[in-house]
């Protein structure tokens, strides 16, 4: 009888609990980078504070569940905020910069939602020592492209011999025309020391025909404690009003393990009919207090020719304003933790 009455517990348990729940992980994250700034822009100086100077400044969540063999949904949310004023960047946006879902395995990963180009979340640490980021970067002051996509479908695929790819389609909102908006790929090799990347996009204009093409590549090798990069991006659009070529080329020293100084220069050449080219020269110093925080100084010079009026932007925000054909030079003094 005792036997019987435990084996009618154990069913009855069985019932009401259900199968055992898969482990499931939710992380808070984020990253307050701020600074102190001067910038001329050719048209008149100022002192400022400003935050994500290197870093972007946000907060979010991330988080997964084991779906057993080796299977997972993961999903991540994340607001970009000034951490000088404390105001969203958006203010209509819940999370501007992140809200997707997805799931991985074996297979690769796949990705539902708003999130990064695999142009830039895949390419940007390999284009230069910033990781484009901050007012040292030309790759950075001088792009001119978008690095996120609402409605966007990714495919990440597992590394194979070194390769790993990335894949994406973005879907417009509009009724009236509901085709793609963009699709964006890329292509990464790692040997050893030596890296190499390659990327492709095409994004439409929500209510228009323009659309822009760009072509992303670089590559790098680290000698001892120096990694040497060269870079090179082309962006076009289909109505001629944009036709620019950057090559850059930079080096990071890790002098030691708390200290890294980068150099960087890079070239704007317009090919149209306005020949608005452009150079600067970055240099940016990072000083590693612990893993998660660093203090860090960038400074960049631009030489603007013509009607050129490139700004020095930080990672996000925008420069200080000049005239057509002015110089713009600044510096900064910032420390970023992430948390």
């Amino acid at each position: 009888m005792k036997k019987q009455t435990a084996f009618a517990l154990v069913l009855v348990s069985a019932a009401v609990l259900g199968p055992p729940h898969a482990q499931a992980q939710v992380i808070p994250y984020g990253t307050i980078d701020n600074a102190v700034e001067y910038q001329d822009g050719g048209a008149g100086s100022v002192t400022r504070a400003v935050s994500s100077g290197l870093y972007a400044t946000v907060y979010g969540f991330k988080g997964s569940e084991d779906l057993g063999n080796g299977t997972r949904v993961n999903f991540q949310l994340e607001q970009g905020f000034s951490g000088v004023t404390g105001a969203a960047t958006d203010p209509a946006a819940a999370f501007n910069r992140l809200a997707w879902i997805g799931v991985s395995g074996n297979f690769g990963e796949f990705r539902l939602g708003r999130q990064k180009k695999p142009e830039y979340l895949f390419l940007n640490n390999e284009m230069d020592p910033s990781g484009v980021k901050s007012i040292a970067s030309p790759l950075g002051n001088f792009s001119d492209d978008s690095v996120r996509s609402s409605n966007a479908i990714a495919y990440f695929t597992p590394t194979l011999h070194g390769f790993t790819g990335q894949f994406m389609v973005a879907l417009r909102e509009e009724a009236a025309r509901p085709t793609l908006v963009s699709y964006n790929a890329a292509v990464r090799y790692v040997n050893g020391l030596f890296r190499a990347v390659a990327g492709y996009e095409r994004t439409g204009k929500a209510g228009s025909f323009l659309e822009q093409r760009v072509f992303r590549a670089a590559a790098s090798y680290a000698v001892g404690t120096v990694r040497y990069y060269l870079a090179y991006q082309t962006e076009r659009k289909n109505d001629g009003s944009e036709k620019r070529d950057i090559y850059a080329v930079s080096a990071a020293w890790r002098a030691t393990p708390a200290n890294q100084l980068s150099l960087m220069y890079g070239h704007a050449y317009d090919r149209t009919d306005g020949a608005d080219h452009a150079q600067q020269v970055g240099l940016l110093y990072e000083h590693f207090l612990s893993r998660r925080t660093t203090l860090y100084s960038a400074a960049g010079l631009i030489r603007n020719r013509n009607e050129a009026q490139f700004s020095l932007d930080g990672t996000q925000y925008s420069g200080v304003p000049g005239a057509p054909g002015a110089h713009a030079r600044g510096i900064n003094l910032g420390i970023a933790c992430k948390f």
